[in-house]
C-alpha cells in the first residue's frame, strides 16, 4: 500500500503534480486550509519532479510513498510534439504505473479537447484517434485510453475528470476564458468571432477541490470512472462576450457576427504577418487558441447528468460564469494593469458597486456607512469560497441577480 515504509500517521499523504496552475493551485490551497487534519498534500515543482523524467517520478514517489496521486499538469496547447507527448501522455502513464505499484488512487485531469463537437456529449464520447489530430487533443486522448486499458488489465484505481472552458481567478497564464477577456479589455476584438448558436460548457475552478476531496473519500463509487465536471447549463459564447462588453462599457466588439470563412482568412493573414515579423527579428506570437478557431463557431456542450446523479453535492449551485464575472473582471483587469499588459483607461475601469465614484465625489458617505460595515463579524462572513470571493449566502446577492438579469437581456 501507499504508506508502507512510513511511520504511522493519521493523515493521508498525497502528491499533486501541477500545483502552480489554476486547477492545481486551487486544490493545493483547499487541502492546506480546509482538510489539514485529514490530508497532507505535497506539490513538488518541475525542478524536483519533472513529468518528462521517469527517474524523477520513481525517486520522489518511492521516497514519499503517497496514499494518492493527483495530476493537473498540462503543456500549453501550442507546445511542440515531443514536449506534449512526454508531458501529457508519458508523464500520465508513468504516474499511473506508479499508482498501480503502490496500490493507490490516481486522479487525472483531462479536457473537453478529447471530445467532438455537438450537444449534451456524454462521458462515453471521444474523438477518433487519428494522426491528423492536433498535438494537445491527441496527447490527452492517448492518456485517457491508456488509463482505461490499465484499469481493465491492471486494476488501476483512477478517476478521470474532464474539464470544459475553465473560469477562475489566480491564473497566471492568459489562456482560455482569460484570453477572451483580455481581447475584450485590450479592444482587439472588433467583431463577434462566433455565430448566434455556438454554445460551450464551462467549469468552475473553485468547485474542483470539493469534488477531488469527495472522490478520494468515495473510491468505490468513482473508481474507473470518467466525469464531466461542468456547470449544468452551457452558455452562448456571444451572450458571454456581450455581457462582458456591457460591464466594461466598451464600444467593441460590434454586434456583428463575423462569418467563419472571413475569420479564418483573417487569422491566416495574421499568421503570415507574425512569421514575417519574426523573420526580421521582431518577437511576435499568435494566440495559441486560434488553432481552435473553428470551435468558436461550433457548439460543444458536455452533459453534467452523470455528475448530478452521483453522491457529490455542489457546494454552491447558484455560482455560474455570469455570477462570477464581477470578481473575475476586477481581478484580471487589476492584474493586467499592474503588469502593464493593458493601458488603464476610464472606458474599461470596472467598478459595479461605484466605490471609486463615491470615494472621489462623496467621501463622507463612506464614513456614514462605517457603522453597517463593522456591525457584522468579519472572519465568519466569507466561508465559501476561500480566496477572496463574495460569500454565496451573505454576499452581494442583489448584484448577482442583476448580473444574471442583464445577461438574459443581452441574449434577448
Amino acid at each position: 500500500m501507499g504508506n508502507q515504509g512510513r511511520p504511522d500517521n493519521d493523515k493521508k499523504i498525497g502528491v499533486l503534480i501541477g500545483g502552480s496552475g489554476l486547477i492545481g493551485g486551487g486544490i493545493l490551497h483547499y487541502f492546506k486550509t480546509r482538510s489539514e487534519g485529514e490530508f497532507d498534500l505535497l506539490a513538488p515543482n518541475s525542478k524536483r519532479l519533472s513529468l518528462r523524467d521517469p527517474e524523477d517520478i520513481r525517486l520522489y514517489l518511492k521516497r514519499h510513498t503517497p496514499d494518492f496521486i493527483i495530476n493537473t499538469a498540462i503543456t500549453a496547447i501550442d507546445s511542440n510534439p515531443l514536449l506534449t507527448f512526454e508531458t501529457n501522455y508519458l508523464g500520465t502513464l508513468n504516474l499511473a504505473k506508479a499508482a498501480v505499484d503502490l496500490g493507490i488512487p490516481y486522479i487525472h485531469f483531462s479536457s473537453a479537447a478529447v471530445l467532438p463537437t455537438g450537444e449534451n456529449l456524454s462521458e462515453d464520447d471521444q474523438l477518433r484517434l487519428t494522426p491528423e489530430l492536433a498535438n494537445y487533443p491527441k496527447s490527452k486522448l492517448l492518456a485517457e485510453m491508456a488509463l482505461q486499458e490499465m484499469h481493465r488489465t491492471l486494476g488501476l484505481d483512477y478517476t478521470n475528470i474532464r474539464l470544459a472552458v475553465v473560469y477562475g481567478a489566480h491564473d497566471h497564464k492568459i489562456q482560455g476564458f482569460q484570453r477572451m477577456l483580455f481581447a475584450l479589455a485590450d479592444q482587439t476584438m472588433p467583431f463577434l468571432f462566433t455565430d448566434q448558436q455556438a454554445m460551450h460548457s464551462y467549469s468552475n475552478a473553485k468547485k474542483v477541490p470539493f469534488f477531488v476531496h469527495h472522490i478520494l473519500s468515495h473510491r468505490e463509487e468513482f473508481s474507473g470512472q470518467t466525469f464531466h465536471f461542468v456547470d449544468p447549463h452551457p452558455v452562448l459564447l456571444s451572450q458571454l462576450i456581450l455581457t462582458i462588453k456591457s460591464y466594461l462599457e466598451l464600444k467593441r466588439p460590434m454586434e456583428v457576427f463575423l462569418p467563419y470563412p472571413l475569420a479564418k482568412f483573417g487569422a491566416g493573414c495574421m499568421v503570415a504577418l507574425t512569421r514575417m515579423l519574426r523573420g526580421i527579428g521582431i518577437e511576435s506570437k499568435m494566440p495559441p487558441e486560434l488553432m481552435f478557431l473553428k470551435n468558436f463557431y461550433q457548439t460543444q456542450s458536455l452533459s453534467a447528468a452523470k455528475l448530478k446523479g452521483s453522491s457529490f453535492v455542489d457546494p454552491n449551485p447558484q455560482a455560474t460564469i455570469f455570477t462570477e464575472l464581477p470578481m473575475l473582471i476586477q481581478y484580471y483587469l487589476t492584474r493586467w494593469e499592474d503588469l502593464n499588459l493593458i493601458i488603464p483607461d476610464d472606458t474599461i475601469f470596472f467598478d459595479p458597486s461605484k466605490r471609486a465614484e463615491i470615494f472621489q465625489n462623496d467621501p463622507k458617505q463612506i464614513l456614514a456607512s462605517l457603522g453597517a460595515d463593522v456591525s457584522q463579524p468579519f472572519l465568519d462572513t466569507c466561508m465559501w469560497p476561500r480566496g477572496g470571493a463574495v460569500d454565496s449566502e451573505t454576499g452581494d446577492k442583489e448584484s448577482q441577480m442583476q448580473l444574471q438579469q442583464e445577461g438574459r437581456e443581452v441574449r434577448q
